[in-house]
């Protein structure tokens, strides 16, 4: 790491960050590398190794501010609403997921590979900000429904996995949808809210104590 401030080193990072978060919007995963990356930061491309040693990185601090970003949501939930009934907190998770595409993209396409690819203390970083969606969510549940902790855990594992599948069913190509097509599969459009909405609903019916 280059000697510098802590703020330096910061805003390095963050535009590296943002460099890459952008050729997402346009490229894939596989074509996006350090030296394309290099080309939209204003320093050079080995400089990006003094701050991450692989792309997966890179993507991997992605991955975690949008996690952050989400956390920062479900925190906004629990502090704003006293309380909420069943489909009102279906409806506010679903909008917290909406909005957060990129989140669900990279956590369905590309996460073994971020992860693989990351050294240990980014990895270890970026599970701590998995693990406060975790508390976010459990918190709201706590709050807003009489569940046992049993019953909440069981919510959450079961809805946590449910979300890696999210963004291949709200975002059909249209090479997939004509490949639907060819092969007789009927293609029926759902939203991120919709999904995530039902999906909510579904898990928390019944469970009421």
């Amino acid at each position: 790491m280059p000697k510098g401030s802590k703020e330096l080193t910061e805003a390095r990072k963050e535009e590296i960050i943002n460099a890459c978060e952008k050729l997402y919007e346009t490229m894939s995963f596989k074509d996006i590398t350090i030296k394309e990356i290099g080309k939209a930061t204003s320093f050079t491309r080995t400089s990006v190794y003094n701050y991450f040693q692989t792309k997966e990185e890179i993507f991997l601090a992605i991955l975690q501010r949008e996690y952050e970003k989400w956390v920062d949501e479900l925190s906004l939930i629990e502090a704003e609403h006293d309380a909420l009934s069943i489909n009102e907190f279906a409806d506010k998770i679903a909008k917290s997921l909406e909005h957060r595409k990129l989140l669900l993209k990279l956590m369905t396409m590309n996460n073994y590979d971020m992860e693989e690819n990351s050294r240990l203390e980014n990895l270890a970083e970026f599970k701590m900000a998995y693990g406060k969606s975790l508390d976010a969510l459990d918190r709201c549940l706590a709050k807003f429904t009489s569940f046992t902790e049993t019953k909440r855990k069981e919510i959450l594992y079961a809805f946590l996995p449910f979300v890696y599948g999210i963004y291949p069913y709200a975002e059909v190509t249209k090479k997939q949808q004509i490949a639907m097509k060819n092969s007789n599969v009927p293609f029926i459009y759902h939203s991120i809210y919709e999904l995530t909405y039902n999906c909510i609903k579904n898990l928390m019916k019944g469970k009421s104590e």
